[in-house]
């Protein structure tokens, strides 16, 4: 088990005048055996987090630390690779013209088992018939294709995955059996994670811990259940409320904004960037004005918000733990279909 954790990482995509900062100064921390679930908007910088830690978006400014040594890429020969990410679309992460167990072996990393046998390994470790090795992915549905993903991340024997909204381009019908499937292989293979994903009741599901991302910051953060039952930043008691119909109306202070529209990334607001849309901030209570002026600091260790007003949304109404919108049912994690 390894600890995967993000210093104060920046990344910057174009010019100064022009460029945008899809990530802005996270501090994340996804401790040795933990699932922490990332959640927010498209657009809010789940993925470009993502791409960063594996190298695949240059990162701007700050650090990516594994097990407190900064991540890099590391070379083909190499016994393992400890990070490692399965992507959203199955289809793009796989070449067409490559048979499964081709492109499973040549994730392998050498001096270890035998290949044809390795690959039969992680076939049948990710729910697959061994003799699936020969086919191609087109000939697989998609949620065949995403278990042959996992199989490749897992081939380099890694501490830790990255999993970015890999039940998203799923249809609704095995989204339930991958998610189990990559819960009982966290456990068994006792692997970290970050799991990213737009789906509240996904998140709820696999994590440990749950941290809300809106415009590149982190603005909440803590154990699962104290995140969605008891919310300490108003944004994510608006994305409860958008999860879940029946979500108990919170109290006129919390009352969506209306027109309210996710800021433009290229000119974010100042002082907290939430409070154009904040339905306890300064539209709705003009003497709020902090929320205008400065940028809040998270603060607490075990449940932590970035809001200046933190008291006011945890005083304002408390979401039955049944009305927070719930996960999957459990199925039989290692049947082929799907």
């Amino acid at each position: 088990m390894s600890e995967l954790r993000f210093e104060d990482l920046t990344v910057r995509f174009g010019g100064r005048r022009r460029g945008v900062t899809a990530v802005d100064g996270v501090d994340l921390t996804v401790p040795s055996g933990k699932v922490v679930g990332l959640v927010g908007e498209s657009g809010s910088g789940k993925s470009t987090l993502a791409r960063a830690a594996v190298g695949l978006t240059p990162v701007t400014g700050g650090r990516v630390l594994l097990d407190g040594r900064p991540t890099g890429r590391t070379s083909r020969a190499a016994a393992r690779r400890p990070l490692q990410m399965v992507f959203q679309d199955p289809y793009s992460s796989l070449d067409p013209r490559m048979a499964v167990g081709a492109s499973i072996a040549e994730a392998i990393p050498r001096g270890g088992a035998p290949r044809r046998a390795e690959v039969a390994r992680l076939l049948e470790l990710v729910g697959l018939a061994a003799d699936r090795a020969g086919t191609y992915p087109g000939e697989l549905s998609g949620g065949q294709r995403q278990r042959v993903a996992l199989a490749r991340a897992l081939a380099g024997r890694p501490d830790v995955l990255i999993a970015d909204e890999i039940t998203s381009a799923l249809d609704v019908s095995v989204q339930g059996t991958v998610l189990n499937l990559v819960r009982d292989l966290q456990r068994r293979m006792r692997l970290s994670m970050l799991f990213i994903s737009h789906d509240l009741a996904v998140v709820r599901y696999v994590s440990d811990i749950i941290a809300v991302m809106y415009l590149g910051r982190i603005v909440e953060c803590g154990p699962a259940d104290d995140v969605l039952l008891d919310p300490q930043h108003p944004y994510t008691r608006e994305l409860l409320a958008a999860a879940s119909a029946d979500l108990p109306e919170p109290g006129s202070a919390l009352r969506a904004v209306a027109d309210a529209e996710p800021a433009d990334p290229h000119h974010p607001p100042g002082g907290c960037r939430f409070h154009p849309r904040c339905p306890v901030g300064p539209l709705v209570r003009d003497e709020r004005a902090a929320c205008r002026e400065r940028e809040p600091v998270a603060e607490g260790h075990r449940h932590r918000a970035a809001c200046h007003f933190a008291d006011a949304v945890a005083g304002s109404g408390t979401p039955d733990p049944d009305d927070v919108p719930a996960g999957p049912a459990r199925t039989t994690p290692s049947g082929p279909g799907g």
